[in-house]
């Protein structure tokens, strides 16, 4: 899955009350949410820390993407919540590499049985 910024200018706020992002939630950051990413990045959350901070602003933890949506660093970052974009939600790996659950409904998973010799 290709992930790209959202060409919109919608952020992260609804009217005058700012929304957190959440965790698993995906976001363009750029020089809006703060000076030092005049490189923009994708970012995945992880967590919102809850410390205090400066109004309108917020300690992120989480992970750089590239533009697959693959992870490529942690990192925690320290933004300005009218800054964030929201892409979306971060492609399910198991979707990617083909994996599937372990169990189907009704349908217990085999488990070796263990013999012991005496």
């Amino acid at each position: 899955m290709h992930l790209s910024p959202s060409t919109s200018h919608t952020s992260l706020r609804a009217g005058d009350d700012v929304v957190l992002p959440r965790s698993g939630d995906v976001i363009h950051v750029t020089k809006a949410a703060s000076v030092q990413f005049a490189s923009p990045m994708l970012f995945r959350v992880i967590r919102v820390h809850d410390w205090p901070t400066y109004e309108g602003w917020v300690w992120l933890d989480g992970y750089e993407l590239n533009s697959a949506g693959d992870a490529v660093e942690r990192r925690s970052i320290f933004v300005q919540v009218n800054g964030l974009r929201p892409v979306g939600k971060a492609p399910d790996p198991r979707a990617r590499n083909g994996r599937q659950p372990a169990t189907r409904p009704g349908v217990l998973p085999a488990r070796p049985i263990r013999t012991t010799n005496r």
